[in-house]
């Protein structure tokens, strides 16, 4: 039964802040050299990236998926999605939700952006801005194309997202009204993972995945968060059908980085360098002790605010996960160095990648006395402290990303 790494939600040189760099070939080599087996194409929307996506990728036929052209025994394929953003008011206020989009073939993208072309500039950003309530745009995409499914991204983000403190809400059904039979699927984002959102009930009827959202194609944002599957077939329809019955026999597991890794983890004031849990916030009102304004609410508070369950919860039969951190973070920590891109890092890195032929086989299974072989074993130990997932993280938040701590764990540089 094939193993299938996927990593479906990634952005285009077309999307704002975005490497200018990202190309099909790009993906698929550093997709590779991750360990990924499946990456979504990101920004189908836009019209000159998916005149990109003709002309770089071919069916594998019978598949609703594709590989580069000319290279049918490429490791990684490749599934056609999308992300956009759809601005409307609701109940006096403006919401501001992004959409993951999964599509069957590159024809139905067009299909797609037809419907779509209405309500927005699609040639403006790589994640267009559609100015109409969600519960239409999602009829509209579905008419257009009934097997595309529509999945809320990063749900729990401040800006941006289904249940966000700044524009969201706090029912899914008052987002997609009657579209919201239609919605099997949300995406944690970097800032949750599944124990969090199991606390809340009206969560367990939808399947949980996790993707990146990476703005480039380096190792240390592409594949970041993914999701396994075990599949009898590799399809689209194999891989939607999974998700969608939350089959842990196929849906085997997703990959998250721990949350407090995440950008929003925390509430806080990134302008004071003040971040603190939700107790405190709650607290202290919700405003900074420094300066007195109002602290950018955290997923962690606005977990809290809406779960019915406690910390610890989880449900019968859900889909496992595992907590992981890039590779190039933990080198680049344990080095004492701020960038994951130094020759250093890279040196050990290559010399990893070489040893066990991707990043996710070193951070999944590789034997701990081979890593200390090659790698050392301050790094040895640091990397099975993460699969025991016994890594303290420094909470993220307000836009700074958490920071992993190895006690007693360093590497020369």
């Amino acid at each position: 039964m094939p193993r299938v790494i996927a990593d479906l939600h990634i952005h285009s040189p077309y999307s704002r802040a975005t490497s200018p760099r990202i190309t099909v070939e790009a993906l698929a080599k550093w997709g590779a050299v991750k360990g990924l087996t499946l990456i979504g194409t990101g920004d189908f929307t836009h019209p000159r990236w998916l005149g990109t996506l003709r002309e770089a990728l071919e069916e594998v036929p019978g598949t609703g998926l594709y590989v580069p052209k000319g290279r049918p025994d490429s490791k990684v394929w490749f599934m056609v999605t999308g992300e956009i953003s759809t601005v409307f008011e609701w109940e006096g206020r403006t919401r501001k939700i992004h959409h993951l989009l999964l599509t069957p073939s590159l024809e139905d993208a067009v299909l797609v952006d037809e419907a779509l072309s209405s309500y927005g500039d699609l040639e403006a950003d790589g994640r267009p801005t559609l100015n109409a309530p969600a519960p239409e745009v999602v009829e509209r995409i579905l008419e257009a194309s009934p097997q595309t499914v529509v999945i809320p991204a990063h749900i729990w983000t401040p800006w941006f997202s289904l249940f966000g403190a700044r524009s969201g809400f706090d029912r899914l059904e008052d987002c997609y009204g009657d579209m919201s039979q239609r919605i099997f699927a949300l995406e944690t984002g970097l800032s949750s993972d599944p124990p969090m959102n199991w606390r809340l009930s009206a969560l367990d009827r939808y399947a949980l995945i996790s993707n990146s959202d990476s703005h480039s194609f380096w190792p240390w944002r592409l594949g970041r968060e993914a999701n396994i599957f075990d599949l009898r077939r590799v399809t689209y329809k194999e891989i939607v059908d999974a998700i969608r019955e939350k089959d842990p026999r196929r849906f085997r597991a997703t990959i998250e980085v721990n949350p407090a890794y995440g950008k929003y983890h925390w509430t806080g004031h990134r302008n004071c360098g003040v971040s603190m849990p939700p107790e405190e916030a709650m607290r202290r009102g919700g405003l900074c002790p420094k300066c007195g304004k109002p602290l950018t609410k955290g997923v962690d508070q606005r977990v809290e605010e809406l779960a019915d369950r406690p910390r610890g919860y989880r449900p019968k039969d859900a889909v496992d996960y595992v907590h992981l951190l890039p590779l190039h973070e933990v080198i680049a920590t344990l080095l004492g160095t701020s960038s994951p891109a130094v020759k250093q890092v890279w040196e050990i890195y290559n010399r990893l990648i070489h040893s066990f032929g991707n990043e996710l086989r070193v951070l999944l299974s590789a034997p701990y006395q081979r890593l200390v072989k090659e790698a050392g074993r301050a790094l040895a130990q640091a990397i099975l402290d993460i699969r025991l997932d016994r890594v303290k993280v420094v909470p993220g938040y307000d836009g700074v990303y958490g920071r992993p701590i190895f006690r007693g764990l360093t590497l020369s540089p």
